[in-house]
């Protein structure tokens, strides 16, 4: 079939299955473009590995450690009438890639929140890897069937204590609006905590430690984002900083349970990124695309691989790493410099609907959020037929 793109709102409906295969060959090269990352990992569980910081993470392990993965996630594969998701094609793409290379790789698709993929994830590993000497967490869903109780949480994208109003754009339409916001009740921030919150992380730690397959020294990290006062209303103040919170306090306890084998366990900061869960939240889109237009300005652009290949050479596995005053591993020091900060600050206040192409990188930012999904990458013909029908033969 020949598949174009169809968005509505923060939405793709379609992907496409070469473009996507050429984004990892992308990021592949990248990351051997930079030589090999040193002392890094051999073994590694990715848990969120389809798409954006947990797909890099996957492709810089592999491909800048030569390290056999074992990567989790949920996708949907494409049928003869319809497209698979993003996430399917970017695993096949990989696994192709990891073949060709010789490198170990298997995924396991399912749901990472219940105990029968973790139990199903430690089996492989004690099986074919014996133990893992780095685990990657980085999850992002909007629901989270809770593995104890049964119950099915939902996040929500609200402020705490206060309601809102913030400057954002009809994606759709290319204008400029503004979106009110009500304040998130205690129940939408419990549920929002419990979905995007640490629980399933220190869960996941909890099993592979009992289990026996974590190695001596084993690193683990969640990501997180911190970013600026323009997005924190929504961002950090808000019920999704309520969860990234909830990873604060909940890496102090598995840092305790690692390090008594050598091991540690950091929250990463990594600077705001297109992706399929930013682009859902109401200023993350203006706020990209002038972020986009200054540090592009600057020659300091990064996406995820460049900046996961960053925080893997600079932070995770070097000598010394770059920490704050809370312990997290920092990677947005390039976004959060006050230089960048005041001049998007400064084109966020005169930023309109007339003048958005002028004041920011919309068009960057629209071209970023096709790429999710396959679309606008260059050397790919998007009128040539496709076939949606693309096996992962390493699926256990």
């Amino acid at each position: 079939m020949v598949i174009k793109p169809r968005v509505r709102g923060f939405l793709c409906t379609t992907t496409h299955p070469v473009g996507c295969a050429e984004n990892v060959r992308r990021q592949i090269a990248y990351v051997q473009g930079n030589g090999d990352v040193v002392d890094g990992p051999k073994r590694v569980l990715v848990i969120g590995s389809s798409t954006g910081y947990g797909l890099a993470s996957r492709i810089v392990s592999a491909f800048g450690s030569g390290a056999e993965t074992l990567g989790v996630f949920f996708e949907k594969e494409g049928t003869e009438r319809k497209p698979g998701t993003a996430g399917w094609y970017n695993s096949a793409a990989f696994h192709a890639e990891a073949e060709a290379a010789g490198l170990y790789a298997k995924s396991i698709n399912g749901d990472a929140f219940s105990d029968e993929v973790k139990q199903r994830a430690i089996e492989e590993i004690r099986s074919h890897m014996g133990q893992v000497d780095l685990v990657v967490y980085s999850l992002a869903s909007p629901r989270r069937q809770h593995p104890k109780t049964g119950e099915v949480h939902s996040s929500t994208l609200k402020p705490i204590g206060s309601a809102t109003t913030q400057k954002g754009i009809n994606t759709d339409k290319g204008e400029i609006q503004e979106f009110h916001l009500e304040p998130a009740s205690q129940e939408e921030i419990d549920n929002t905590v419990a979905v995007m919150g640490g629980e399933d992380w220190q869960f996941w730690i909890e099993a592979l430690d009992e289990a026996g397959v974590l190695a001596d020294g084993a690193k683990t990290t969640a990501y997180t984002y911190v970013g600026e006062k323009l997005t924190w209303d929504i961002y950090w103040h808000g019920t999704i900083g309520a969860a990234k919170k909830d990873l604060d306090r909940r890496v102090l306890d598995i840092r305790e349970r690692l390090a008594a084998k050598g091991g540690d366990a950091r929250v990463s900061v990594l600077k705001a990124v297109v992706t399929q869960a930013s682009a859902a939240i109401p200023a993350m889109p203006i706020y990209l695309a002038i972020l986009f237009k200054v540090m592009k300005a600057r020659g300091t652009h990064e996406g995820c691989i460049e900046q996961v290949d960053g925080l893997f050479r600079d932070s995770l596995y070097a000598e010394e790493p770059h920490l704050d005053d809370e312990g997290r591993l920092r990677a947005d020091g390039k976004e959060l410099d006050p230089a960048v900060q005041a001049a998007v600050g400064e084109l966020w206040e005169q930023v309109a609907t007339e003048n958005l192409h002028e004041l920011s990188d919309f068009a960057g930012y629209r071209q970023e959020f096709l790429q999710l999904f396959g679309f606008e990458v260059d050397g790919v013909d998007y009128d040539a037929d496709v076939d949606p029908l693309v096996p992962i033969a390493q699926l256990i």
